[in-house]
């Protein structure tokens, strides 16, 4: 039942705190299929790890094991490699634009008539709220296998005048924030442009990728032309290595990601690398306020934290940030932190024991070089990993929870008084991946736009996807670009 609780008095103003509990509304699991025990999808086929490497995959709401997922090692990446070498020589290399574009359509279609499927276990292996998976992850994920299946055909348009060439064998890495995101990110652009791929999960988030298997089975995609592993930074360090891939492209840490290209220097392998970020939403006095709150909202804490592109900055204009602040922390008293299967949650659980551990070490930080912090006073459960929405203030650039991506529902504030102090603190930091302009003037848009280091900036909105447009970094937050046009260009030799 719904229950009325008390209303608090502040300032005058009546403001609501936990004004209403809400029934459990859990999202049924009970149609979904898994395994208790995962194998490497190696040449179409489920296969056994050479060595018997097994480990176990929990739910991070409650710390239970799901299943049990192989662990590659190098003799399975040898055999991934050669069985997508073959695919390339013998098959999907062979096979007309066309008909590519018809097979990776194929997919798109399965996903959508199992999108349900997909997001429950997406929000069980990855702690992300239901409502996340269910209405942005998934149908973005079939949207970006739409899209590339009608590039398939149309190479020749997309760089005119030269004959683009795939590389060959692309092997590819993926994060846990967004698990069949980013797989949809890297292979279906590699598909349409006539590669094979050999692909990493994260260790903590490995399921999807292999229901994702499962589909591309009943797809009938030619064996070999997809190969799917798990493991955790040796297996991908022996793809990255491995003579035989022609491409790399990673998703992950900007630390991770130095080291790929140190391993690649030298060699003739193709790459992209999409790293870290710590964007800036800036807030101008002309904004409309609420709007802008529900943004950042958005922005940092419905994600928990967990995106590259995460708002985890606020740049707020002088004589609207104790007005921003204050709506600010009325907003994450609403916010319910809790199952990420129920419908009714807006911030599940943090992805992983050391994930945890990592946001409350630049908590303590914050703490300790004399940030002023606020916590919401919401309910988290006993079991799992969970971080309630936390705002600090009163922080400058040289504090480190200015600087470093946390990866948490943690949003450090700042203010500023003009244009041109918000472009420079923006900018400011190592990564430059994204960024976010509430104005009502068009013309302080596109002024703010092309003066800050991001390879994606929003206007009065943050964080939206879109198939057609690419996404992509400066500075520390990598090279190269994904999705639209642009994803098609690293997975193809131009000369």
């Amino acid at each position: 039942m719904l229950e009325e609780k008390q209303l608090q008095k502040r300032t005058g103003n009546l403001v609501f705190k936990n004004a209403w509990d809400y029934d459990p509304a859990p999202e049924s699991s009970g149609h979904i299929q898994l395994r208790e025990t995962y194998d490497l999808f190696i040449n179409g086929e489920f296969t056994a790890p050479e060595e018997g490497r097994y480990f176990a995959t929990t739910n991070p709401a409650s710390e239970q094991k799901i299943a049990d997922v192989a662990e590659a090692t190098k003799p399975d990446i040898d055999k991934a490699v050669q069985a997508a070498r073959n695919a390339y020589n013998k098959t999907w290399g062979k096979l007309s634009g066309r008909e590519r574009g018809k097979y990776i359509y194929r997919i798109a279609r399965m996903l959508q008539e199992r999108a349900r499927e997909f997001a429950i276990i997406e929000s069980m292996d990855g702690g992300k709220p239901i409502r996340e998976s269910r209405d942005a992850d998934i149908p973005l994920v079939a949207a970006y296998f739409f899209y590339y299946a009608g590039w398939a055909d149309k190479l020749q348009y997309a760089v005119p005048g030269v004959e683009p060439k795939p590389y060959g064998v692309a092997g590819q890495i993926i994060p846990w924030n967004f698990p069949m995101l980013m797989a949809a990110w890297k292979i279906a652009p590699a598909l349409a442009t006539g590669n094979t791929v050999v692909i990493k999960s994260a260790e903590t988030t490995p399921l999807t990728a292999y229901k994702l298997a499962e589909i591309i089975q009943d797809a009938g995609l030619p064996p070999g032309t997809v190969n799917i592993v798990s493991g955790a930074g040796e297996t991908g360090a022996e793809i990255v290595n491995h003579p035989d891939i022609d491409k790399i492209a990673f998703t992950g840490s900007t630390d991770v990601g130095k080291l790929i290209q140190k391993s690649l220097a030298g060699t003739k392998k193709g790459y992209t690398l999409e790293l870290g970020g710590k964007a800036a939403n800036i807030v101008f006095e002309d904004a409309a306020l609420d709007q802008a709150v529900e943004g950042i909202v958005n922005g940092i804490f419905f994600n928990q934290g967990h995106v590259c592109c995460a708002g985890s900055r606020l740049l707020v204009q002088e004589g609207v940030a104790d007005k921003v602040y204050h709506k600010l922390k009325d907003r994450i008293e609403t916010l319910i932190v809790g199952d990420p299967l129920d419908k009714n949650t807006d911030i599940g659980a943090i992805n992983s024991k050391s994930q945890l551990e990592r946001i409350n070490h630049f908590i303590e930080k914050g703490l300790e070089e004399g940030g002023e912090m606020h916590q919401s006073s919401a309910e988290v459960p006993s079991n799992g990993y969970w971080c309630k929405p936390t705002l600090f203030r009163n922080v400058s650039q040289s504090h480190s929870i200015v600087q470093s991506e946390i990866f948490g529902p943690v949003l450090a504030i700042q203010t500023f008084r003009t244009p041109k102090e918000a472009v420079e603190k923006a900018n400011n930091t190592p990564y430059g991946l994204s960024g976010g302009i509430w104005t009502d003037k068009g013309s302080k848009i596109f002024q703010m736009g092309q003066n800050l280091r991001a390879g994606v900036v929003w206007a009065n909105t943050f964080n939206k996807f879109d198939p057609t447009s690419p996404f992509g970094g400066y500075k520390e937050s990598g090279i190269g670009r994904e999705g639209g046009l642009h994803g098609l260009l690293p997975y193809l030799k131009i000369n």
